[in-house]
């Protein structure tokens, strides 16, 4: 088995892969993704690094019933981050990190989602390398993929899309937003994340870049979890339709022509409503 190593500089080497963090005296931090809200989603490797670890940094958005696999003597903290709502600041974070792996615990960062995507998995990588402290990354599912499955859908049927595209609705204080126009032209299903508080502008910015009005476009609250509620409209209504309905987050918004394949008939197919002319909802039962 090829070991993981943080140099200095913050890259990782080696294979992260199958490694396992040590548990001599050594403290280690794994970056663990939960999912996107339903426990049965979180992977085997994700429930063992939850077990295994002494401290459990724990985000807003992870469901309470993923930590039945901490151990009792776990220590469990709250360091959710949400937008727009008091959060509990990086640096803090990476430092209490840093704190608690140099005493020799073993540490799981517990991320909705995957932590890799929108997760801030970057500066924590980056910070902790420069801490010398061992890091492990574990994937879990990412909402773009539980709104997709919460719609019956694939994002990347082959007649309507040749790809995904993960977008923040919300670029950090300061920074440039996506380039709308080019994702517009892209012929790419759009997965934007905090967006929601944004609709009527992303909307804006992708009718400028060319989109139809009439392209499909759904928003996916709590994917997976208990209170899912989804609802299909077209692009030009989607703000006042999202606004309307009273969509809140966590929510994931969805974006493209793959959005027109039939959906995939299942256990919620007897929720569905189809209001015409409208958009079309239902909520998980």
């Amino acid at each position: 088995m090829q070991n993981t190593t943080l140099p200095p500089s913050g890259r990782i080497t080696g294979s992260t892969r199958g490694a396992s963090p040590s548990h001599g005296r050594r403290g280690w931090v794994a970056l663990v993704g939960a999912g996107p809200g339903d426990p049965e989603l979180l992977t085997l490797k994700a429930a063992r690094r939850i077990g295994e670890a002494d401290v459990i940094l724990v985000d807003d958005l992870v469901d309470a019933r993923v930590l039945a696999h901490a151990r009792p003597t776990a220590r469990i903290r709250r360091v959710g981050k949400r937008g727009g709502c008091r959060s509990t600041p990086q640096r803090f974070i990476e430092a209490l990190m840093i704190r608690e792996a140099r005493a020799g615990h073993g540490v799981v960062r517990l991320k909705g989602g995957d932590p890799l995507v929108f997760g801030r998995a970057g500066e924590e990588i980056a910070a902790l390398g420069r801490a010398g402290i061992d890091v492990e990354i574990v994937n879990g599912v990412s909402s773009a993929l539980a709104a997709g499955a919460a719609l019956g859908r694939s994002l990347t049927h082959r007649d309507h899309a040749q790809g995904v595209a993960f977008v923040t609705g919300r670029p950090k204080p300061g920074g440039a937003e996506p380039d709308w126009r080019a994702l517009a032209a892209s012929g790419m299903t759009l997965a934007i994340y905090m967006g929601l508080g944004r609709a009527a502008g992303v909307r804006d910015a992708l009718l400028g870049g060319g989109l139809d009005p009439d392209t499909p476009a759904a928003i996916v609250e709590r994917a997976s979890g208990p209170g899912e509620r989804v609802l299909e409209t077209r692009l030009g209504a989607m703000a006042e339709d999202f606004a309307a309905s009273g969509f809140a987050s966590p929510a994931l918004i969805l974006v493209g022509e793959a959005l027109r394949a039939p959906a995939a008939l299942g256990a919620r197919a007897e929720a569905f409503t189809r209001p015409s002319p409208g958009p079309r909802s239902f909520a998980a039962g």
